[in-house]
């Protein structure tokens, strides 16, 4: 049977029962990744709700399914909280987002990290999790959606300076290398798991774009250039090195996904070079649901590549259904420069990329997954 060129970025919103444990998780640094021991029929919960996730995907014909990310609460920080070495603890602030106002909006504040070992990938709770989804799927193809490597890097080493004298690693070429020894460790223990997919979420990129005003990163950075030739190069390491070992490497970009809000703008035309053109993935998920994103003409850095694209012309933050017009005449944009083959379709996003989930009802996004792929059959059936 033909694959569906409509595909679910990962995370679908958690049910109530679930995020009952989720808002307890969140307030509390005294307990320990992945808090099973810490609250009386979690892990039962979590397990039941995967479960279940897992069916919905297959009734809503979803052909590639995940855990809709239920293991998660974050999208990104639950990832290093598995790993041998890390310690989380509750922030005096949390990610600065935009409001819907135009104005500033804090997430939660458990996002503290400390290093107190040397780092291992071995024996994560991902692992299991997804021997549990890989079991209820059936013959269904899974995927596991993960941090992407030079994202957690730039976050520990720069962002949150986790080097230097005292602490765990001295340096940060130090740090570098024992985080992506880490993620190599991982991806073995996954692949031996029966993983064939490994999909690298990372909302960075637009932040190495010199013209974006919401960047607090590139403006005035002479090393921007040096500083993204590194980050590529953390990135194509690990997937060079998931390849080695026969995974397929897929990453998903977007610029936030917290509560229908985003973080910054950014476009991919002052990126494609080096975010799209010299990483190493197979299948790119990227964001175009509105104007932040650019023009559509950054695609032209894939042209002499094999990846494929899913265009994220539809929006996951909102509560009415997509402008079908809209999404079809920038699908027709995007294959005139790349073949339609190459080309797949999806919304910018997750649901719920973290546990509280975007503004809207579980009716309406299966409604509006049922429209993107009603949208998909459409287009490529033409």
């Amino acid at each position: 049977m033909a694959k569906s060129k409509f595909q679910l970025v990962g995370s679908l919103l958690r049910p109530a029962d679930l995020l009952d444990f989720k808002n307890k998780i969140e307030h509390r640094d005294d307990i320990h990744y992945p808090f099973y021991q810490d609250f009386d029929g979690y892990k039962e919960t979590e397990r039941a709700n995967i479960k279940q996730v897992v069916a919905d995907q297959k009734a809503n014909g979803i052909d590639i399914v995940t855990d809709g990310e239920y293991s998660k609460s974050m999208w990104h920080l639950d990832f290093v909280w598995g790993l041998k070495g890390i310690e989380r603890y509750i922030a005096e602030h949390g990610y600065t987002f935009k409001d819907h106002d135009g104005g500033s909006y804090e997430t939660r504040k458990d996002i503290g990290i400390r290093i107190t070992e040397p780092l291992s990938g071995k024996n994560h709770n991902f692992i299991d999790i997804y021997k549990l989804v890989k079991a209820e799927a059936g013959d269904t193809d899974t995927k596991l959606t993960v941090w992407g490597p030079a994202h957690a890097y730039t976050e520990l080493a720069i962002f949150d300076g986790l080097h230097g004298e005292g602490q765990v690693y001295a340096t940060a070429e130090d740090l570098k290398n024992g985080l992506i020894s880490a993620y190599k460790e991982f991806l073995d223990d996954y692949k031996a798991a029966g993983g064939e997919v490994i999909q690298f979420d990372d909302c960075l990129w637009e932040l190495f774009d010199e013209t974006n005003p919401n960047s607090f990163f590139a403006a005035g950075n002479a090393a921007l250039t040096d500083l993204a030739d590194e980050f590529v190069a953390i990135n194509n390491e690990v997937v060079d090195y998931a390849h080695s070992i026969g995974l397929k490497v897929w990453t998903h970009n977007c610029r936030g996904n917290y509560e229908s809000r985003h973080a910054s703008g950014g476009t991919y035309e002052a990126i494609a070079t080096k975010f799209l053109g010299d990483q190493h993935y197979d299948r790119f998920f990227l964001e175009w649901d509105d104007e932040r994103a650019g023009d559509l003409k950054a695609l032209e850095s894939l042209k002499d590549k094999n990846a494929e694209v899913v265009l994220g012309l539809l929006s996951s933050k909102t509560q009415t259904l997509d402008d079908e017009e809209r999404v079809l005449n920038l699908l027709e944009q995007a294959s005139t420069i790349l073949p339609k083959e190459r080309l797949l379709l999806s919304h910018q996003c997750g649901f719920a990329s973290c546990d509280s989930g975007n503004e809207l009802s579980v009716e309406q996004q299966w409604a509006k997954i049922k429209q993107g792929q009603e949208i998909a059959a459409r287009f490529w059936t033409e």
